[in-house]
């Protein structure tokens, strides 16, 4: 992939660029690089005074690390934004409408859309969820949907994520380190606010609470425990919603009803917002061994007498395999056309797809339909010949786990690296809320970075970093930009 063809979000910093960075971009051109050192030392002292660190599974030292940020902002416009956000609706809508056909009457499935098999044999799959029917008919309250872009218009769907998807917490303090290190900008600039996500959350949960709820509901978060990769963002949520942070062992249920334990006795606990997977959820439904759970709490979820957040079994839309379906999953749930395109993919359980990707592996993404985090996936153009090799013997063995797409000239924005200001390529995950009242987005999301000149992965386990997301309300406005600083000071 020539990098002749990839867009440049900011559109160069040297020439003239795009009219939503002018801003930015001028300010960054005048600074001088003993200013720009000094911007990204706060920044890194920042993070780790607050502490925001992630774990890596596997790393042998073990270390917490802080997951690099760049100080120089990914940049959309209202009119972009509100395009996304009318395509996220649509689509975890569909996904919501999904999950709940998987575990009811299936009728995707008789109209022929969706193979039964590929749902009865998804790992994420819980028989256990069959005909359960969850307040307002939601199961995934909190969806992160990872988008790239290829052009100044053209946004893909790279991937669903409808269990527990991780990162908020990384966006909100991105933005207060900006907010520190930039106040100039945003005195001059109208960038849309996301401190409000904890508010939204809570009022998401809180729609959800089982009827039987009569006084405000009550809502915990629930963590495996504090060596948990995304335990700081279990902490860091539970405490900016203000509920409680709870173990499974802080919790206990009592008649189909959940207490949580505290000093003054039981309390009845109406929704979770559990951030434990769902084997290890309760012991008496799933793995027995499981000590991070709290038995009976599927009784309780069965009997409508407790909400879990999100629910159980909704991993089977965010597969990959399912995932080459939600264009027909979109059009079938809602009636029509997906706002946000799906990336081309090939599905390897299919025997033409299979031979179009062994012959064409070299020009390809091969990914794993259950893998996650950058891992269990060849780059084909970025892979040795023996790599592609070895690759496509794991393929051949089991088609039906590998799906392939194209290798997509992701869209780039300007990075401060170590040899300088570079270009890398982006993701974005905005996080969408679905409650009973209304579907709640805050503006922007999580942009991940590929930190590695070149690589396409951008996943903090993989060396990838973080950047703050701007939606700008409008284009820059010097005059009001003075009597923005004015009111500031006053």
């Amino acid at each position: 992939m020539s990098e002749r063809t990839v867009f440049d979000e900011m559109g160069g910093m040297e020439g003239d660029p795009r009219a939503i960075y002018r801003e930015v971009a001028a300010w960054f051109k005048q600074a001088s690089p003993e200013l720009i050192g000094n911007r990204k030392a706060e920044a890194e002292a920042f993070f780790r005074r607050i502490g925001i660190t992630f774990a890596v599974y596997g790393d042998e030292q073990g270390a917490e690390r802080i997951i690099p940020f760049d100080i120089l902002p990914r940049i959309l416009s209202n009119a972009e934004w509100n395009r996304l956000a009318e395509g996220l609706e649509q689509r975890v809508k569909a996904l919501n409408a999904f999950i709940g056909d998987v575990y009811g009457a299936r009728d995707i499935v008789r109209a022929g859309i969706v193979p039964e098999d590929l749902i009865l044999a998804n790992p994420a799959f819980r028989p256990e969820m069959t005909r359960i029917k969850p307040a307002a008919g939601l199961y995934s309250h909190i969806a992160g949907i990872d988008l790239v872009r290829t052009g100044p218009d053209e946004f893909y769907v790279l991937e669903d994520n409808a269990r527990t998807p991780s990162g908020v917490s990384y966006m909100m303090e991105n933005r207060e380190a900006m907010l520190r290190l930039f106040p100039e900008l945003f005195s001059r600039l109208r960038i849309k606010p996301v401190d409000h996500y904890p508010d939204e959350l809570l009022a998401t949960l809180r729609s959800v609470a089982p009827q039987s709820a009569s006084r405000e509901p009550n809502v915990v978060v629930m963590t495996p425990g504090p060596f948990n990769s995304a335990y700081y963002e279990h902490s860091f949520l539970a405490d900016r919603m203000g509920v409680e942070l709870v173990e499974g062992r802080d919790l206990f249920v009592r008649s189909n009803v959940v207490y949580k334990r505290t000093t003054e006795g039981p309390q009845r606990v109406d929704v979770i917002y559990r951030r434990v997977d769902d084997e290890f959820l309760d012991p008496l439904a799933f793995r027995p061994d499981s000590t991070l759970g709290v038995p009976g709490l599927m009784s309780a979820y069965k009997a409508g007498n407790v909400t879990i957040s999100n629910a159980v079994g909704t991993g089977v839309a965010d597969d990959k395999a399912v995932y080459s379906y939600m264009p027909e999953i979109v059009k079938f749930y809602t009636g029509k056309d997906a706002i946000l395109a799906n990336v081309p993919t090939w599905r390897c359980r299919e025997a033409s797809s299979l031979s179009h990707v062994l012959a064409n592996i070299g020009d390809l993404v091969v990914k794993e339909v259950n893998g996650s985090g950058g891992y269990g996936m060849l780059v084909g153009p970025h892979a040795t010949k023996a790599q592609r090799e070895a690759f496509s013997a794991k393929v051949r063995a089991n088609p039906d786990n590998y799906i392939a797409q194209p290798t997509l000239a992701l869209s780039t924005v300007p990075c401060y690296v170590d040899e300088g200001l570079a270009p890398r390529h982006v993701d974005l995950r905005p996080f969408v809320l679905s409650g009973a009242d209304k579907v709640r987005i805050v503006p922007g999301g999580l942009t991940r970075v590929a930190l590695k000149k070149g690589s396409l992965v951008v996943n903090s386990s993989q060396g990838g970093g973080t950047k703050d997301t701007w939606v700008i309300d409008d284009e820059p406005n010097p005059a009001r930009a003075g009597q923005s600083q004015a009111q500031k000071q006053g």
